[in-house]
């Protein structure tokens, strides 16, 4: 990876497989009218996996567009490719699985821009530096590193480009601060998590969503949070105790020496995708702007 300018948030985005055509029209739009969006940010990565990943983790992949073609994408616009590959749960039997490999080797061969992989399981992060050395790795926040000092071990291992915490590890100003310059450009934050800040299960919740993905029968994860039925809100997001606003980056994060941010939202649709678009990298006198072009081309269903 590139030497990281300071001074400049770098956003990592979801939905590299499953919002290709949202970003088909997105990117285009964020080269030609640079205007439009905050000059203090930049896109790091867009991450996501296809449908049917058995390594995949976090939430279910949805997305089917052809591989190829989505990496093409990110070539052109010279963005980092990243397979969210954190299944919790996986055993050697699985590290054969061709879609996996077929996948890994693509992105290692893609281009001049370095791609990645977001990893929980130890085994395949083993796998992976030995068969395809040319990616690099970062540590997924389904670890649910939720203790400091935990979360420190993480960040000092040399396989992790990036480690992204768990989201109440966001506020802790007087540990955050403490960090060497290395081990900041280390951290990745999670930016707009709904989970309910006390919440127990988080770790059963991603084992449920590795089960699934490996195909494994088993009774679903039923969460107890407080008004678990509603479903992502991004209101309700903001007002989470670890939710990290666009003030918190320009005024807290980058004075501080941070510099990633992770936006969550593979399986939420493509009109959140552009809430979260608009909200974290566009001026406000042109959100309208962006959210016309957006809407009116007919080439795109945003619900």
């Amino acid at each position: 990876m590139n030497e990281l300018r300071k001074n400049i948030a770098y956003y990592h985005l979801p939905g590299l497989f499953e919002f290709y055509e949202f970003y088909c029209i997105f990117l285009p739009l964020f080269r030609e009218h640079r205007e439009y969006f905050y000059d203090w940010c930049e896109i790091g990565s867009i991450y996501g996996a296809p449908a049917d990943c058995i390594w995949g983790g976090g939430r279910v992949g949805g997305g089917d567009c052809d591989p190829d073609k989505v990496l093409g994408l990110m070539q052109e616009y010279g963005i980092s490719a990243r397979l969210t590959f954190s299944n919790s749960l996986l055993r050697e039997e699985h590290l054969s699985d061709k879609k996996c490999n077929l996948l890994c080797a693509l992105l290692e061969e893609s281009g001049e821009k370095r791609n990645g992989v977001i990893v929980h399981s130890d085994l395949l992060l083993d796998y992976l530096k030995i068969n395809y050395p040319k990616l690099y790795f970062v540590s997924s926040t389904t670890k649910v590193l939720t203790e400091f000092r935990q979360f420190v071990d993480e960040v000092n291992r040399d396989e992790f480009l990036y480690i992204v915490p768990d989201f109440r590890l966001n506020k802790i100003w007087e540990q955050l601060r403490v960090l060497s310059a290395k081990q900041k450009d280390k951290v990745e934050f999670l930016c707009n998590e709904c989970c309910w800040f006390c919440c127990k299960d988080r770790k059963q919740c991603y084992e449920a969503v590795s089960r699934r993905n490996l195909g494994e029968n088993d009774c679903e994860h039923r969460c107890a949070a407080p008004d678990a039925g509603e479903g992502y809100r991004f209101s309700k997001a903001m007002e989470n105790p670890g939710f990290i606003s666009v003030n918190d980056i320009q005024n807290s994060y980058l004075p501080m020496g941070f510099s990633n941010f992770k936006i969550e939202g593979r399986g939420l649709g493509s009109a959140l995708l552009l809430e979260f678009l608009l909200y974290y990298m566009t001026k406000p006198e042109y959100q309208l702007h962006v959210r016309e072009k957006i809407y009116l081309d007919n080439m795109l269903d945003l619900f």
